[in-house]
């Protein structure tokens, strides 16, 4: 299986296995005592923290397999009806929205799921439910850019930055730009692209984080990554990166308009799961109270009800302005928006 050869098993402190290959899933399926098996795409220690307090909440043993989205969809068809996997968790509604199409999730709706997601953090029919959110917005140097030159994603294709705007790759912008198809249209987002484009200082980076760094380092002035990239930097013990976030600002876009990209991080039941009832008990576990009371200090990203607390360093961003699309136009729209990042030569 792709990717398999990278994931090893190992016990966190809490006893949950963690990064078990398929392979390993399969065997352990004959073991004693409850374990549910969780595909995820998502690799913050706060999530092994939550799997570890699921196990002692409920004595359900977490059997975690990490990969890439991608992989972790492709696995999951060719797998078909033999997989192991009870759990689909990722970071991004598109590529949710992709596993509900391909029909690898199924539909799970339940008083305690409807009661603690919000309806615009759910999928309509029940396929996934988001316990995180995270938010998208730009970054600028402080002594070459003003907060009000950056107030909205049309600043970035405007000669004002010309050569000096560096982004990541078309993989990473994918959801947003196929919110802008679902609120302005697939020509508007189009010219937009392709405006951008024009203004690079140089190719599209891999990683976001490594945005931050040479918008700091003055080898340009402005770049966009989620609020949870530049929480990692703040937080980071290297003195390089407290140096260079320390030169740089953050700015919720389009707050006089439709407001900044919000995506989710969410988990849904996978079709062929054998253990259902478990998986749906995941599920609930993950918007529960006790479980965002545990995730909220240690997350980098948003809490899915204002009532949780969030972090400090992510509570000091304030109130904004999110923007108002529905979750399933971030999957119908992939395709088209990556025609569109290849078309205006993103990558």
């Amino acid at each position: 299986m792709p990717g398999e050869a990278l994931l090893s098993s190992r016990l966190n402190r809490r006893g949950v296995v963690l990064g078990v290959s398929a392979t390993a899933l399969a065997a352990c399926a004959g073991g004693g005592g409850k374990f549910i098996n969780v595909y995820t795409a998502r690799h913050d220690e706060a999530d092994r923290a939550l799997y570890g307090a699921f196990q002692e909440a409920t004595g359900i043993e977490v059997r975690a397999l990490f990969d890439g989205a991608e992989q972790l969809l492709e696995r999951l068809r060719v797998e078909g009806d033999q997989t192991e996997a009870d759990v689909f968790v990722s970071v991004d509604a598109g590529n949710l929205w992709q596993a509900k199409d391909a029909g690898l999730l199924q539909n799970v709706t339940t008083p305690a799921l409807q009661e603690k997601t919000p309806a615009h953090l759910r999928d309509a029919d029940g396929a996934y439910w988001a316990f995180a959110k995270r938010a998208r917005g730009i970054v600028y140097r402080k002594d070459a850019v003003q907060a009000e030159n950056v107030a909205t994603m049309d600043a970035l294709g405007t000669a004002r930055f010309r050569q000096q705007v560096v982004m990541g790759s078309s993989v990473r912008q994918l959801s947003a730009l196929a919110a802008r198809i679902e609120r302005l249209g697939a020509d508007d987002a189009r010219a937009w692209a392709a405006a951008v484009r024009a203004n690079f200082a140089h190719d599209p980076q891999p990683s976001e984080i490594d945005l931050i760094k040479p918008i700091a380092a003055g080898d340009a002035q402005v770049s966009v990554c989620d609020y949870s990239d530049y929480v990692r930097m703040l937080r980071s013990d290297d003195a390089a990166d407290r140096g260079a976030i320390a030169q740089v600002g953050f700015v919720f876009p389009d707050q006089a308009g439709a407001g900044a990209h919000v995506n989710i991080c969410g988990a849904g039941v996978t079709t062929h799961t054998k253990r259902r009832d478990l998986g749906v008990q995941f599920l609930e576990y993950l918007v529960s109270d006790e479980a965002q009371a545990v995730l909220a200090p240690l997350s980098t990203e948003f809490p899915i009800r204002p009532e949780i607390a969030a972090a400090p360093d992510l509570a000091a961003a304030g109130a904004f302005k999110e923007e108002n699309v529905p979750l399933d136009a971030l999957g119908r729209h992939h395709a088209e928006a990556a025609q569109i990042f290849e078309d205006v030569g993103w990558n």
